[in-house]
């Protein structure tokens, strides 16, 4: 797919969105009351549930048991129908253990771990929908899912993406505009302190571009923090009313 179509000359994404706006995002704590804490985000066109269960006791092997800190356990799925090609997808595949190592360092950097020495906190993801940007909105639910859970963690843990088209950084990319073959960057941090905990480029870009791309996902990071950190304090609120205690 030829840049051009990716941004038009009056400055407009595919999608309508200029080039620093993010995708619209809505999200829920609490969906599912079996699990200790669960979410559901939908970032644009992608959607995407967490469940969280923990900290308990190592199930399987006690030597997987770690002395001074938790095991932080991912697994991360895709829905047979999360895309147009309708077929079957192993959770055992390439890609999804792939992802499930990046969650699991993600987090790992971020929970408290320790905490809870030689006990394990299990983080599911399923993507239900799938339109660009799996991991990010993956760590975003998570988060969430995490704080539903009340796991302590030294912040938010927020992920965007970003592109380079035309000599302009694309933040919070779609599929059409991942698979256009240009570079993207991916970036997961702890907004509040500005650090990050996870990055990674996809396709090459240049070094004189590298700072623009990657100020603009942080940006985006911090764009997206203020939307589900209002999420979690009306879903708080919400609850305190509920049960009748006062605030």
């Amino acid at each position: 797919m030829a840049g051009l179509e990716l941004l038009s000359d009056q400055g407009f994404r595919i999608d309508g969105r200029r080039p620093h706006e993010l995708r619209k995002i809505q999200c829920r704590l609490g969906v599912f009351k079996q699990a200790d804490g669960s979410a559901y985000i939908e970032q644009g066109n992608t959607k995407v549930l967490a469940t969280v269960y923990g900290p308990h006791e190592i199930r399987g092997s006690r030597g997987r048991a770690l002395h001074d800190k938790v095991l932080v356990n991912c697994q991360y799925s895709m829905a047979t129908f999360s895309t147009g090609e309708r077929k079957t997808r192993p959770r055992g595949d390439r890609k999804s253990q792939e992802m499930t190592m990046h969650l699991r360092q993600t987090f790992d950097a971020a929970i408290m771990t320790s905490l809870y020495p030689r006990s394990q906190i299990d983080i599911f993801v399923e993507v239900l929908q799938s339109d660009g940007g799996n991991y990010c909105a993956s760590v975003n639910a998570s988060t969430l899912a995490l704080i539903d859970a009340g796991i302590p963690m030294k912040d938010y843990v927020c992920a965007c993406s970003a592109g380079f088209v035309n000599d302009s950084p694309l933040v919070d990319i779609c599929y059409l505009e991942e698979s256009s073959g240009g570079p993207e960057l991916i970036v997961a941090t702890l907004p509040q302190s500005e650090q990050i905990v996870f990055l990674e480029m996809n396709s090459r870009l240049h070094e004189d571009n590298l700072n623009k791309v990657l100020d603009q996902a942080m940006k985006g990071c911090k764009d997206i923090y203020q939307v589900i950190n209002t999420a979690v304090r009306e879903h708080v609120s919400t609850t305190v009313t509920s049960l009748g205690w006062e605030t």
